[in-house]
Formats: C-alpha cells, sequence, structure tokens
C-alpha cells in the first residue's frame, strides 16, 4: 500500500464527503469543499458553521469518517478514512484555515463566532481501485 499515493490521491479531489452519527445513531453523510489543510493521512480541517446540524452531531458523538472519490471514465477510485471529529474554536486554529474569501459565508470575519473548524484524526482507512479493497491503517 502507497501512502504517498493516497496522499497525492485526496489532494486532487475538489469534494469529500464527511459522515457523522445522529441521535438515532444513525450515519449522516454530507458533501464538503476538500479539506482546508492536511497533515499527511493522520489530520484533515474543515471549515464550517458553528450553528450547523453537523457540529452538534459531532459533539454528541464524535466517531466519524471521510470519503473522497473519483469517477473516470472506466477507473473509479475511492478512500475511506475512519476516525474521530472534533470541533474546535480557538481563535489560533480559525485563523489556521480561514482563507480570504470566507466572508461570503461569515460575515463577521475569521473572529465570527458561526465560524468553526473541523478537525478530523483518522486511526484507518480503506483504499479501492481497480476492483480491489486494502484497508490500512494510520
Amino acid at each position: 500500500m502507497n501512502l504517498k499515493k493516497i496522499e497525492n490521491f485526496i489532494d486532487k479531489q475538489k469534494v469529500s464527503f464527511i459522515c457523522s452519527i445522529d441521535d438515532e445513531n444513525c450515519p449522516n453523510v454530507k458533501a464538503m469543499l476538500k479539506p482546508r489543510k492536511r497533515i499527511g493521512l493522520k489530520e484533515f480541517y474543515f471549515s464550517t458553521n458553528t450553528s450547523s446540524l453537523r457540529v452538534n452531531q459531532y459533539k454528541n458523538n464524535p466517531n466519524a469518517s471521510i470519503y473522497f472519490y473519483h469517477k473516470g471514465l472506466i477507473k473509479y477510485v475511492g478512500v475511506m478514512l475512519k476516525g474521530k471529529m472534533e470541533v474546535l474554536t480557538d481563535q489560533e486554529t480559525k485563523n489556521m484555515i480561514w482563507e480570504k474569501g470566507d466572508t461570503i459565508f461569515y460575515k463577521k470575519g475569521v473572529t465570527d463566532l458561526d465560524y468553526c473548524v473541523l478537525k478530523f484524526t483518522s486511526t484507518s482507512g480503506r483504499y479501492y481501485c481497480d476492483l480491489k479493497t486494502e484497508s490500512f491503517d494510520i
């Protein structure tokens, strides 16, 4: 298993999917933009609204997964990572992933109380390509 190849694949994707667990213990999936920051396959940082449904779900149950895929004409590649999601509201982390155009979503800027960071820490994953699936630990 070439983990660097998986990292490069993830970096090329424009969309990611995050999964949370609701209060009925049912998985909920949401499409998101790609992570703002990635540290290896261990840590991923996403921006979101503090008032969002997902934030409350992650506060109640941090178990999570994220998924990336690409469907070509013939080839389909997917990567699923399992781990925990944290909701971070400290200013240092918010500053770290803030981008210039974010004021479209967060009118009060980087200090907006409705702006927070989701930090996903993975423990394991599965990689699918060419009709083969491989599991790996992080």
